[in-house]
C-alpha cells in the first residue's frame, strides 16, 4: 500500500537520495533542491512515498499566486518522482493516486494543477489516466493538467 510520509530528520537524506532514470534527469528537479525550497518556501509542502515502509518517490506540492507566469491563483504537484529502481511497478499510479487524495482529504480546495515537459508523454499519459486534464495552457515551456472535483 502507498502512502505519504513527512519528511523529518529520520528520512530525509534517504529522499534525497533518490534518482531518476538518466534518460528522465532534465524532467524533474533533483529531491535535494525540492526539500531545500520547502524549508525556506512556506507555500511548499514536500512528502516521501512510501510502500510498505520503504520510501520509492517523492512529491511535492506548491501554491502560487497568480501573476505573469500563470493567471490563476492554484495548487499544483510541482514535484513528483519514482526512485529508477522502483519504476515499471504501478507505483506512478499509485503515488499520483494517494498524492491527490491527501490533497482532497487535508486541503479545502476543488482543483489542482500539475505539469510536465512537452517531450513528456509518458508523465502526460499518467497524469490523464488519473484524471487530470490538458488544459491547452503551457508554464515554463511545460503542458499544464488540471483536475477538478
Amino acid at each position: 500500500m502507498i502512502v505519504l510520509q513527512e519528511i523529518d530528520q529520520s528520512n530525509y537524506k534517504q529522499c534525497a537520495q533518490l534518482k531518476t532514470k538518466a534518460s528522465q534527469g532534465h524532467f524533474v528537479a533533483p529531491n535535494w533542491y525540492s526539500l531545500l525550497e520547502a524549508n525556506y518556501e512556506s507555500n511548499r509542502k514536500p512528502f516521501a512515498i512510501s510502500s510498505e515502509g520503504d520510501i520509492i518517490g517523492f512529491i511535492m506540492y506548491s501554491y502560487y499566486q497568480a501573476d505573469s507566469s500563470y493567471p490563476v491563483d492554484s495548487w499544483w504537484i510541482e514535484r513528483f518522482m519514482i526512485d529508477q529502481d522502483q519504476q515499471g511497478k504501478g507505483y506512478g499510479k499509485e503515488g499520483i493516486l494517494a498524492g491527490v487524495n491527501w490533497f482532497k482529504q487535508t486541503m479545502d480546495e476543488t482543483e489542482l494543477r500539475i505539469s510536465a515537459e512537452v517531450t513528456n508523454e509518458v508523465a502526460i499519459r499518467l497524469y490523464q489516466k488519473q484524471g487530470f486534464s490538458l488544459t491547452g495552457e503551457e508554464v515554463e515551456g511545460e503542458k499544464v493538467l488540471l483536475l477538478k472535483w
